[in-house]
Formats: structure tokens, sequence, C-alpha cells
């Protein structure tokens, strides 16, 4: 072992950290076995988007599943924790055509596959930027699985997945009506649609009948979309309006005539009970449509500006065409009122866009069929969340789910594995690209241009990744996955998916438990955004603090499914525990001779504070590894840390110093027991702090790796409730006198006698030997027992612990004198405070005229300077009494 000259006095994250973790590398540390004997234990990493930087919400992401793959690796069981990173279309296609732009580029200009090169090199350059990001957290990864969402394999999976899929007719392709962003310039999924609330107007429009006689009124948010206006519906049961249905009505500002129909989606209660019927603009005026066969008239272009349909509004922005509308309705006296009103309006997850419902033809995938077994799975318990009661939004979002559109206007992704024969028309689905037509063998084939939307391959991710749909042997091994971490934002997006489309290609559920974490928000609640300016950068924490430090504050009170709350503090005390550990770590050293081989002490060597620290580790190795099996990490890593700082640290190490001075069998027993303790101790840390515990446990241990060590055992320890009894006894006489000794101010090198009692005669004989400790430690010199018959002086003040109480002499505590003249001065100021207080309230012209809450608060102020003047004279007139005794 290294000699405490050649040991540091303080942790160097900065110089450390780097060491040793390619020092796992080098050892192939975090390498999984397959195939293996072993019980496995697998967790797939959630693939960050290649798009930039990791945040703070990656680094949960990534620290939480690390912690519990370190855990079970030390437990014996074959762990991977298998990394990668997802393509992430949308984005990453934002990203490049926003660089092309800086360059005075487009991609229709580059071409696509010069669009696509570019891609790739953008892939390649964050990819490997992530990778040692991850690296840095100390991520316990298996580097050679690393995955990409669109490398071969993953490829090769999820054109085998669309052929299967469209060969069951579960993929079709149609006109339907989606979410078109028109700045991303594609369509997007429901769940890629956030609802912001907005301030807007509702206009009450006066659409008259066709036959001149009379009109009606509709109220709108989007006067501009009555352009496209092919019915207006009533609720068949409103006797106030069903006797229209079947006239027609002359829409305004046009020439065209419209129907009045009747339908039981209409809510008659609200606005004036006509709607007005927009089937290529509203999802649920295209149902309409569909349901009465009423024609579709699209008026706004891809870029979100009015179409040629629209006559003199053409090329109108969406906003121009609303205002050009509203001005044309007024003027031709259509416009009833304007009203304001805040609503929900759908936006782009990506851009923050308003997104507008199209019909567009796409690419589907049939629900149905495939969410029925992926509710039973979760039913039966097959995959399990945790905590138990986010399965309701899981339940909530595919039991209402409708068909999923997966078709993406966009080069950057899986480009769609469909071909079309220009001679004939024939559609071909295929893995490989077909060269001849098979219904005319005709060469004229072309690919379909769009592209999959991300989710689908991120969908496969649990079996693709370990080689599907190949029988490779880390399917075979590690398939179906132990657990999925993974925030509460993503279940539908990306939880849902997985479990359904890995019952449909497996047969198997993708993992059997689903860990749901909180965000990370800044230290006001709020969420990190770049608008905001909030967020936190994990690096730069790890540059200050260290990745200990970082994965410390990132879990410390952390809760499954909560929220948790970025705080400096955090940091700063992880790194304070760091400093902590090293410094008891440079103590045992200090005071450990060359041989550490401890066969040679025995049971009865053992003081009680020994067998007590002993049995603390035995119960803490069970309620940790107990937290840890529920994923409980949080609660884990509090319960190691209070060991460690409270237990071992604050107390152990005060109580065995001098034993560690005096030598002998007693000092070998302390060495003994500083030695196992710290070391499993490490062990229990090591899932929450891989670094400065593996740095510790190397030096004690003559470079062994303690990631790679088991797990400690707590059948190793005995449990000794006698000795556990005892300390907690002496410790908490110890700390009551501390305690006292700050509030009176009392110099350390003050020491006085005490008197006790206490409830059985073992205690008794345990306090008494520990007299040498309570001297040391609480400044007690002399210990004196009294019968139960007997009674304390009034003028002692008591300190009550387990099991007994403590009493020590007031006048060894303060100098009486100048005790009384301070008591005597606090008693002079508040009744001269009680004085004014009674002064103020009994003046009418304040009782009168101020608020009533100053009123009130001064009241309360009188009440309080009340009971603390009661508080204080008893005080002074104890003081008093011991005055004229002395």
């Amino acid at each position: 072992m290294k000699r405490i000259e050649a040991i540091a006095k303080t942790f160097d994250p900065r110089s450390e950290e780097p060491v040793i973790y390619e020092n796992w590398l080098k050892a192939g540390a975090f390498k999984a076995e397959a195939p293996s004997a072993k019980e496995p234990f697998a967790i797939v990493m959630p693939p960050p988007n290649i798009t930039g930087e990791l945040h703070m919400g990656h680094a949960l992401d990534n620290t939480l599943p690390d912690a519990l793959i370190r855990y079970n690796r030390m437990r014996g069981k074959n762990a991977l924790f298998l990394p990668g990173t997802d393509h992430a279309s949308i984005a990453t296609e934002a990203i490049v055509v926003q660089h092309l732009r800086k360059e005075g580029r487009s991609k229709e200009e580059m071409g696509r596959e010069a669009f696509l090169k570019r891609c790739w090199e953008w892939k390649d350059l964050y990819n490997s930027r992530i990778t040692g990001q991850q690296q840095r957290l100390g991520l316990s990864c298996d580097w050679d699985r690393q995955r990409f969402t669109m490398d071969e394999g993953l490829s090769r999976a999820v054109t085998r997945v669309f052929k299967d899929l469209y060969d069951a007719d579960l993929i079709y392709r149609g006109e339907r009506m989606i979410n078109w962003c028109p700045v991303c310039a594609t369509s997007i999924s429901d769940i890629e649609v956030e609802h912001e609330d907005k301030d807007g107007s509702f206009y009450t429009i006066r659409y008259p009948f066709s036959d001149g006689e009379g009109s009606i009124e509709i109220a709108t948010t989007r006067p501009e979309t009555m352009l496209a206006d092919t019915a207006v519906a009533v609720h068949p049961d409103d006797e106030r309006h069903n006797i229209h249905v079947g006239k027609t009505i002359r829409l305004p500002l046009t020439d065209r005539d419209i129907p009045i129909i009747a339908d039981s989606y209409v809510d008659p209660d609200f606005g004036t009970g006509y709607v007005k019927i927009t089937p290529a603009h509203d999802p649920n005026d295209y149902d309409i449509g569909l349901r009465h066969g009423l024609p579709v008239i699209d008026i706004l272009t891809d870029d979100a500006h009015m179409s040629e349909a629209c006559g003199r509004y053409a090329d109108m922005t969406i906003d121009e065409a609303r205002e050009a509308v509203v001005n044309d309705l007024k003027a031709q006296g259509f416009l009833v009122k304007v009203e304001p009103i805040r609503h929900s309006i759908g936006t782009c997850q990506r851009c923050h866009t308003i997104v507008e419902p199209k019909i567009s033809l796409q690419w589907f995938v049939r629900m149905a069929p495939l969410a029925g077994p992926a509710l039973e799975a979760v039913h039966r318990g097959d995959t399990q969340f945790v905590p138990d009661h986010f399965k309701k939004i899981y339940f909530n979002w595919m039991e209402g789910i409708r068909d999923w559109c997966i078709s993406r206007q966009l080069w950057w992704g899986h480009r769609i594995p469909v071909w079309y024969c220009d001679d004939c028309g024939e559609t071909i689905v295929a893995e490989e690209p077909p060269t001849v037509c098979p219904s005319c063998h005709s060469a004229h084939l072309r690919q379909d241009e769009d592209t999959l939307d991300t989710w689908f391959s991120s969908a496969l991710w649990p079996f693709s990744t370990l080689g599907w749909p190949e029988k490779t042997a880390d399917l075979e091994t590690f398939y179906p996955t132990n657990v999925l971490v993974t925030g509460y934002d993503i279940i539908f997006f990306w939880v849902a998916r997985m479990i359904f489309s890995s019952l449909y290609n497996t047969g198997q559920v993708p993992f059997k438990h689903v860990l749901i974490h909180g965000m990370v928000r800044d230290e006001l609640g709020r969420k990190m955004s770049k608008s905001l300016g909030n967020g936190v950068n994990p690096l730069e924490i790890i540059d200050e603090y260290g990745a200990d430090a970082l994965r410390y504050g990132l879990m410390v009170g952390t809760t499954p499914g909560k929220d948790l709350r970025c705080r400096t503090e955090k940091f700063e005390n992880g790194r304070n525990f760091i400093n902590k550990i090293w410094n008891a770590f440079r103590f045992i050293v200090m005071n450990l001779d060359d041989d550490i081989d401890f066969s040679d002490v025995r049971e009865s060597d053992l003081a009680i504070e020994d067998r007590w620290i002993m049995s603390e580790m035995r119960a803490t190795i069970a309620a940790l590894s107990e937290n840890l099996e529920a994923m409980e990490l949080g609660l884990a890593q509090e319960k190691i840390y209070s060991f460690l700082w409270d237990l071992f640290c604050d107390w152990y190490i005060e109580l065995v110093k001098e034993r560690l001075h005096e030598g002998g069998r007693s000092r070998r027993a302390a060495q003994s027991v500083l030695y196992r303790v710290f070391s499993d101790a490490m062990k229990l840390l090591h899932p929450f702090m891989p670094f400065v515990t593996e740095r510790v446990y190397g030096i004690l241990h003559e470079d062994e790796s303690l990631m790679l060590t088991a797990w400690p055992d707590a059948g190793a320890y005995r449990q000794d409730s006698g000795a556990a009894k005892a300390m907690t006894s002496l410790v908490g006489a110890i700390r009551g006198i501390r305690n006292l000794r700050a509030e009176y101010k009392v110099a350390p090198s003050h020491r006085f006698a005490a008197r006790f009692r206490a409830d059985d005669r073992d205690l008794v004989r345990r306090l008494q030997d520990g007299l040498p400790t309570l001297s040391r430690l609480a400044g007690i010199s002399a210990l004196h027992l009294i019968g139960d018959d007997e009674a304390f002086d009034e003028e002692d003040v008591t300190v009550v612990f387990p099991g007994g109480e403590i009493a020590i002499p007031l006048r060894e505590l303060v100098d009486v004198e100048e005790e009384l003249k301070r008591t005597a001065a606090e008693e002079t100021r508040l009744k001269n405070e009680i004085a004014r207080a009674e002064s103020m309230l009994s003046n009418p012209h304040f009782t009168e005229k101020a608020p009533a809450s100053i009123v009130d608060a001064q009241r309360a102020k009188k009440a309080q300077y009340e009971e603390q003047l009661e508080s204080i004279a008893a005080q002074v007139r104890r003081l008093e009494k011991m005055s004229r005794k002395s």
C-alpha cells in the first residue's frame, strides 16, 4: 500500500477521473459476455439525438441506469449497458439546413446524395463528441456494442419490420388528415404536437340563406378557413336550428352555396349552435365530411400560404389572409362581432410553429391490432412501471390510439422501402432495392421520396441493437432486457411503441421494468430551455466539481417519477462528501501498519464501538440492497451517505482515535475494523460515485479494481443489538452535551462533572466504561450515578438520551453573574417593547385607521414579547437564586 506521503491531500477529479476511466477501458471492465452462464442484466441506453451537446436530462437518463448496472455487475451478473445514438431526422435535418443557409446554400441546390453526405459528416462529429461526454460521466457501457439508429444492422431491421407489417396489411398508404409543420415542411405525429395557450379572437359571422330569406350566425377563431367551408352543421336534436337542415346558405366572400347538415358531433351549447365544416383543415370536420360525403377544398400551401383556390387572397400568409378576410367581411356587412379569447393551439414540438391540419397522401401503421396485445401485456404485469401509477398514462394513450402516420417529407432518415413502376403503376415493397418490376418487368422504377418517422426505428431499439432479425448470441443472452430508464414525458412517444413493436416482432415484451424519472428543472422549478437561458451544462459541472459530484447531485433526493430541481449546492455537497471520504481514507492509511492481514484479530479483541459500527454496516448493506433492488436510487444513496458521513466519519473514527495511539491488540482491532468497514462502504458507494471509490479502494487493496469486486454480504457482519443500544445511548448523550456547550458557548477546554441515571444496569456499566470517550468528545471530567429515589438539582440542565439522562450544573455552563446581567437587560428590553405595543394598541387613531393586518401583526408581536418575557423572568429568578447561594 502507498505511504501517506504519496497520497494527495485532496482528490482532484480533473486529473484522476480520466486516468481511472482509461484504466477501466484498457481492462475491459465494462465488457459483457454472450453466451454466458451468468445471470444476465441488460439495459439499453435511451439514445440521445446527434444534434449537439448532452444536457442535464441526458445526464440523469444515463446516471440512473449506470448505477443499476454497476450494482448488478458487483452482484455477479452478466451486466450489459448498451450505448447508442439516434439519428433524429427532423431535428438533425433542421440543424444541417440551418448551417447550409448560413453558407448561402440550400439542400435542394445540393441534391439528396450530397445533402445526406453532409448529414453523415455531422453524425460522425457529434456521435464521437457525445460518446466522449458520456464517458466523462463515468458510464460503464460496453462501447464495442455501441449502435446508431441508421447503422447497417439497425437499418436492415427497420426494412424487415416495414415489409412484414406491409405484408400483414398493417401498413398502408392513403389520404388522411395529418399534422403538418410548415417550417419543418413535414408531417408530424399526434404526440409531436404540443398544445399552448394563446390569445386570439372569436369572430361571429353572418351566413345568409341562399334564397335571401334571412341568415344564421356562426362563431369561429379562424375566419380565413371559411373559404374552404363545404357545409354548416347543427345537432340533430337542436330544436332551434334543425328546421333548417336541408337548406343551403351562400358562403360569404364566395359565389358558392353550401348545405346545412345535421351531425351529433356538434355541441349545441357552444357558440351559436351552428358550426362551419372545413374538411380540409380540421380533423373533426374531416370526419364529418367523410360521414356526409362532403367535398374537400384545400386552401393552404405546404409553407402555410393561401393557395390559388383563394382568389385575391392567394399567396398571403395565414395572418395576412385573416386580416384581409375580416376587413372584407366587415365591409360587406357579414361581421357581427369580435370577442377576445384564450384558447389552446397545437404547435410543433421541434420549432413551436402552429401546426396545420392537412389532408395528405402518407404512409400509416394500422394501430388497433398492435395496441391490443400491448395493453394486455402491461395488464398482466409482463412489463411493470415504477412507479406503478404511470401505467395509467400508457393505458390512456394506447386505448385511444389512432393510426400512426409514419412518413416524413425529409431526406435524412430511413428512406421508405417502397418503389413505384412508372410503366404499370405497381407498388413494390422490398428489403433490397428491386431492379425490375415484378409485374411488367420494366426497369423504370423510382423509390418513394419520403423517410420514416424517427420513432419507427427507435421503437425497435431494445431488440434491433442486439442483432435482430438475426438470432445472435446477444439477442439470445440479453433479450428481453431488464430495465428501461426514461422520463415520463416520452411514455407514449417511445415506451408504448417499443412494447407493441417488440411484441409483434419478437413475441416478447422488450423489458421487464420501466423506471420512470422526472424532469430536471431549474432551481425555481421551471423547465430548462434556451429561451429562458436557464440550462445547466453537465460538462461545466464536471469541470468544476467532478463527475462524482454531478452524479451525486443528480441522485440526491431523487424519487421515481418526481421532477428534481438543479441547484448548485447539490453539486457542492457532492464535492464536500468526496472531501470527507478522502480525508477519512487518508486518516485510515496514516494509521495502518504494513501488515494488513487481520486474520489474527479475534472477536474478543473488538471494542463496543467496533461491534456497533459493524452491526450498523450489516443493516446498511441490507437496506441499501433492498433499495437498489426496488430501484429506489435516491434512498439508497442517502443511506450510504448517512452511514459514511454520520456514523463512520463523525463517530466511529473519533471513537477509535485514542486506541490507535495506544498500540497493542486494541489498536490492531481498530485498524482491522476501519480497513474492513471502509472498504465495504466504498463498494456500497461505488454505483453512485464510481471514480473516488475506485481510487480509494485501489490504494487500499493494491490496485485491485473495485468495480469488479463482489457486492458486500450483510451476513458477513454480526448483528449486535446490545452494542447498538449502548452506542445509541452514548452517541445521544455526547450529541446532547455538545449541543448544550454550543448553546451556552462553553470553551472547548472547559471540563465539568455530570450526574446521570439510566434505565438498566448494563447501560450504567456501558456509560461508566465510556467515560474516557465522554471526556474526550464531550468534555465530561467525571460521571456520577444517582439512585432512582434521587432528583437532579433544580439549577441543573438536563440532557435526555435513549435510555437515560445526564444533568449538568448550570453554573458549569455559564458565568452566573454575567448571564444575570444579560438576562436582566433582555427583560428590560422586552418590557419596553410590550409598553410600546400597548401604547399603539390603546390608540384609537391606530386601531381604527391602520389596515387590519397591521393591527393584527402588532397584537401578535405583543403576545410574543409577553411569552418571551415570562421565560426570561423565570431565568432571572433562577440565576438570582444561584447568585445568592454562591
